[in-house]
């Protein structure tokens, strides 16, 4: 439950969909002149070296972020997160969901981060230390249920966890079906890895059962090398903000470019 290592992963396909797509949300989110909540239920440690071993040994950031820096336009959100974050943290800095929202979000919003993890806990605590992020170590679950609705009311919650623990499959349903009674309001969005056997499937059908309008977006992709099970990354997010669904598909777009060399 607590082995899994996010840094093997930073920068890759996924990372790619669900960050280009979590920043589109926010830009658009943050448009208005109202305050927002941000929430996480698994943060990680924020910030990876993709020069680190880690990186280097999977080399999945070289088939993901590297080949997309060149693709993105100039005006793309996820483009300015990481522009902002190498600014500060250096040119081989890959910032996580939370660096990407803190690159994105205004002195007006609030942002929570769950991380149960004790090194990543304390990874994410030393990155983000002197702002006005509150960071839990807790279970990203509970944390949820405790603060929603959160106040502000509006805003998002990203649900993005590592699925080490195959029960997620089944009880994420009735958690987000929880959480979207509670903050009818609130942006859900979840991540969920497409696999060659399609553990997701089930779940899938249950989350469009309960939430018709929701907005369901897969990529595919290579796997990362011979055996690897991953072979696309999933989108499901209920509320979602307008023009969302036109910013995933150019996101698609690029990632269906870059593979395509």
């Amino acid at each position: 439950m607590l082995s899994y290592q996010h840094a093997y992963h930073a920068g890759n396909l996924a990372d790619v969909h669900k960050h280009a797509v979590l920043a589109a949300a926010l830009s658009y989110l943050t448009r208005k002149d109202k305050p927002l909540s941000y929430l996480e239920t698994h943060a990680g440690r924020g910030l990876y070296d993709l020069s680190g071993a880690e990186a280097q040994r999977t080399g999945e950031a070289a088939q993901g972020i590297a080949r997309a820096l060149a693709a993105l336009p100039g005006d793309s959100p996820y483009l300015a997160a990481l522009r902002l974050v190498r600014a500060r943290h250096g040119p081989t800095a890959y910032p996580g969901s939370p660096l990407i929202a803190q690159a994105l979000l205004r002195p007006c919003d609030r942002m929570h981060l769950a991380e149960l993890h004790p090194a990543e806990h304390a990874a994410l605590g030393a990155t983000l230390a002197g702002t006005t992020a509150r960071i839990w170590h807790q279970n990203g679950f509970d944390l949820a249920q405790s603060l929603c609705p959160p106040d502000p009311r509006r805003g998002l919650m990203l649900v993005d966890p590592s699925w080490e623990v195959k029960s997620d499959y089944a009880t994420l349903p009735g958690f987000l079906a929880r959480i979207g009674r509670k903050w009818n309001v609130g942006v859900l969005m979840l991540w969920y890895p497409l696999l060659r056997d399609a553990p997701h499937a089930s779940m899938l059908a249950a989350l469009e059962a309960a939430f018709p309008e929701a907005l369901r977006h897969e990529v595919g992709f290579p796997p990362a090398r011979e055996g690897h099970r991953m072979i696309g990354s999933g989108l499901f997010v209920v509320n979602p903000p307008w023009a969302l669904a036109e910013a995933a598909a150019g996101v698609a777009a690029l990632i269906d470019r870059i593979t395509a060399r």
